[in-house]
């Protein structure tokens, strides 16, 4: 199944290291997460669980919830677990899925064959309150994953959302944003008044408006 930006995330049931979960239930009227990671007691993945309970508290602060997925057995992910706690230096506060079956893998197209038949790349979905995908990023299982990169797209996802604006190359939080161009210039001074640059009829720059 090939999912698109804009689509509705398939929900699912599946067992996890904090209890069954129904997928939707769990994002509830939040923002969601869910990556995979290749296995269990790999070393990049170790990293990468262990950087994302290191951000829980930036995770909160913009409503998202966490969830990743292996497809390993329920008993080998709470050893993984530990050795998670262990060297990363943190206590794990969020699931990560048994997908023993491969049924998430399989629905969310997580395993590229030319790449690994057996098992799951690196991918990571963003997920909406309205449950639509959008954002996806897929690295090799040989590449850690950027998590300021993901929590700097949740932020001009959720800043775009509710203004006229885009983020332009490289932004980062507080910055100027781009005035977006179905706003005519005689509404500009009006939706953003704490002023604007006009470098082309079709490039005005403001400052971050929520701020």
């Amino acid at each position: 199944m090939s999912l698109h930006l804009g689509d509705i995330a398939p929900n699912f049931k599946a067992k996890t290291t904090e209890g069954d979960i129904d997928f939707h239930e769990y994002l509830g009227n939040g923002w969601g997460v869910l990556y995979s990671h290749p296995a269990d007691f790999t070393p990049v993945c170790t990293t990468e669980l262990g950087r994302t309970a290191a951000l829980k508290a930036e995770f909160d602060k913009r409503n998202v919830k966490v969830i990743a997925l292996s497809v390993d057995p329920l008993p080998s992910h709470h050893e993984w677990v530990k050795d998670i706690e262990e060297t990363q230096h943190v206590t794990l506060n969020f699931p990560i899925i048994a997908d023993e079956d491969r049924k998430v893998a399989e629905l969310y197209d997580m395993i590229h064959p030319n790449q690994t038949e057996k098992f799951t790349v690196r991918t990571v979905f963003v997920i909406d309150p309205n449950k639509k995908i959008r954002l996806t990023m897929t690295y090799p299982p040989s590449t850690g994953r950027n998590f300021h990169e993901i929590l700097r797209v949740i932020d001009s996802l959720q800043l775009t959302d509710n203004y006229s604006v885009a983020t332009p190359v490289d932004w980062e939080f507080g910055q100027d944003v781009v005035i977006a161009p179905a706003i005519p210039d005689e509404e500009v001074p009006a939706r953003f008044p704490k002023g604007h640059k006009r470098l082309k009829s079709y490039l005005r720059i403001t400052p971050q408006p929520n701020l």
